[in-house]
């Protein structure tokens, strides 16, 4: 079933299911004599959360396939590629001084558990409220403990989230920084436009942002359907056509841009070769040659 204007949903379907898909995926990349990441909570999360699909790509009974973007090597390092890219922007706006993060879309994101943030962080998590109770409680159960002092933001960003972030003691005169990792393809144009605004409203001077570039241009046009396509000959039930919002979008390093951020891009290409990766050779392998990963400062 595709979106609509009110869609509601939990970690077992619709755009809630990505999230767990990508847990399954820093769950994988954290097994092995030689692991990638080191996510000690996704295997456990994903178990929870009951997907089968996502339980035996964790064993290792799927995911055996000569594709290049979907066997077992491949998915782990784009999961690795990404993960580090998130881990390495807060660990790098922690080091110049921001004491307070925020993760748009959280899922089933371990960040505010398993990164070294420095005394005093407080790390904001937004999300469905299903989808923080959930979280919440199963780390609870595993005995998880927080390395930030953690804060959940139960709301749809659909909502007035900028509202029930600062009703949870955030501050917007100190600096943020913010993450909307795997997000913006799931909403729609100038449903990400008003995101990036509400961003620079709560942002003060030397704020951070970082997310994905995606520039859709040139791409195929049916690339979402001849991925989900691929995706379930190893047994996904994700419909990513259904899920994706189409159609021409400001890239966010032109909307940023614009709006007084200074912008950096790292193209798929360069984050892959920055930990000794190579990039599969395949046109689906990123959204446009010129898409990537992007950081922005608020200037001064």
């Amino acid at each position: 079933m595709g979106r609509t204007e009110n869609d509601t949903w939990d970690l077992a379907s619709s755009v809630g299911a990505t999230a767990t898909a990508v847990a399954a995926s820093r769950a994988m990349a954290s097994k092995g004599p030689e692991p990638l990441l080191d996510d000690p909570w996704a295997d456990a999360l994903v178990r929870a959360v009951g997907i089968d699909t996502f339980v035996k790509l964790i064993d290792g009974e799927l995911g055996q396939t000569s594709d290049p973007l979907l066997n077992r090597r491949a998915m782990d390092e784009q999961i690795t590629v990404r993960t580090r890219f998130f881990d390495d922007f807060f660990l790098q706006a922690t080091a110049a001084g921001i004491r307070q993060a925020v993760i748009l879309a959280s899922g089933l994101d371990t960040r505010a558990y398993r990164l070294p943030w420095p005394a005093q962080t407080v790390v904001y998590e937004i999300d469905q409220p299903d989808v923080i109770e959930f979280k919440t409680r199963t780390l609870r159960d595993l005995g998880a403990e927080p390395t930030a002092a953690r804060r959940t933001v139960a709301v749809d960003l659909r909502d007035d989230w900028p509202a029930a972030l600062t009703n949870a003691g955030f501050d917007p005169r100190q600096p943020t920084a913010w993450t909307a990792e795997g997000l913006l393809v799931y909403l729609p144009p100038d449903a990400q436009d008003r995101l990036f605004d509400n961003i620079a409203a709560l942002s003060s001077p030397g704020s951070r942002i970082a997310t994905e570039h995606l520039d859709m241009r040139g791409i195929p046009s049916d690339w979402a359907e001849r991925l989900t396509e691929r995706s379930r000959r190893i047994g996904s039930n994700i419909n990513l056509a259904e899920l994706f919002y189409t159609g021409e979008r400001n890239t966010a390093a032109d909307y940023l841009a614009g709006h007084g951020w200074r912008t950096d891009i790292r193209t798929t290409e360069q984050a892959y070769a920055a930990h000794g990766f190579e990039l599969p050779d395949d046109e689906l392998a990123s959204f446009g040659g010129a898409s990537g990963y992007l950081t922005a400062t608020l200037a001064r």
